[in-house]
């Protein structure tokens, strides 16, 4: 058996400077969930209605699901088919900051909720079928998928499954209640806009390299695989949100954010809903300003660790 001399990783030999640029920025844009002073919101969280509360908590805890997933088993799954040892390091720094995501959540339900409330929201997430069926499609794709099909997975969990989730914070923080939480999702969504966006960015590596029957069987695959997981989210976004009326708000939330995703993947949108039809306090939400800022000891989500070039979508084109 023959065994290579290892190679050390070197920063000054990059062989796609989009490595480089999304290291850096997803480095400058580090946060702790603990740092966050979440706790100003009880008055707020105490005065809501049980049924939203309910809410809350089941949406931060499906959203803690798919952030452990995308630590524990997503990550990895894209490892092995990195070209560069600088796109396994993004992949490292993804992991990281995903398990630090689904931390945050733990941190709002201990701030906000019992023992044994906490317990009992963890354990409707283990028993739920439509979140359990989400997982359990990205999952067989990350086990048995080709390298593109486990980039489509990652992509459409990033910039497409979290948002049925995202929508209640930005909703609240609309309305200038749980505004802190709210800010912690604010974090979290521009994380996640830059992993789906550096995820996407390979696959449209990968794409452009595949002749044309190969590239229309992969585009096929995944738009059937698009209809699967909205079919189920569907399903996932009735029952949490027929309760508070907010459902067909939601879903167009929902296939909007999907557009983008396909966007993020280099394909054309599958449905017809634009950031217009949105409902504007949502996508108001979605920028991600600051709003919080620690001067004295310059920590805050509008605190910037380094300097860095400055990143724009056209950067991920092909």
């Amino acid at each position: 058996m023959n065994i290579h001399n290892y190679k050390a990783i070197n920063w000054n030999a990059i062989e796609d400077k989009i490595d480089k640029l999304t290291y850096e920025k997803l480095t400058e844009q580090f946060w702790l969930s603990t740092r966050m002073p979440v706790s100003k919101d009880k008055s707020d969280w105490t005065n809501l209605p049980d049924k939203e509360k309910k809410l809350v908590e089941r949406v931060f805890v499906g959203l803690t699901m798919l952030d452990t997933l995308q630590s524990e088993v997503g990550v990895d799954a894209l490892k092995p088919d990195a070209i560069t040892k600088h796109e396994v390091a993004v992949y490292n720094n993804i992991a990281f900051m995903e398990s630090e995501h689904a931390r945050s959540y733990s941190s709002i339900f201990s701030t906000l909720n019992t023992n044994k409330e906490i317990r009992e929201i963890f354990d409707w997430a283990e028993t739920h079928e439509a979140l359990q069926q989400k997982v359990k499609i990205i999952v067989g794709i990350y086990e048995n998928g080709t390298p593109l099909q486990k980039k489509v997975a990652s992509v459409f969990l990033e910039s497409f499954l979290f948002y049925s989730g995202f929508y209640t914070p930005l909703n609240y923080l609309g309305k200038s209640k749980l505004i802190n939480v709210a800010e912690v999702i604010k974090l979290i969504i521009r994380d996640e806009s830059a992993h789906g966006s550096y995820i996407g960015y390979k696959f449209k590596v990968g794409f452009s390299k595949l002749n044309e029957y190969e590239q229309e069987e992969i585009k096929i695959w995944t738009y059937q695989l698009l209809y699967q997981l909205y079919e189920n989210e569907c399903k996932y976004t009735e029952y949490l949100y027929d309760e508070v009326g907010w459902t067909e708000d939601v879903k167009l939330f929902l296939r909007y954010n999907a557009n983008k995703a396909l966007m993020n993947l280099g394909l054309s949108p599958l449905f017809p809903d634009t950031s217009e039809d949105v409902n504007p306090i949502v996508m108001n939400g979605l920028s991600t300003s600051t709003t919080n800022h620690d001067f004295f000891s310059s920590v805050g989500n509008g605190y910037l660790m380094s300097v860095v070039e400055e990143m724009n979508d056209d950067d991920y084109d092909i």
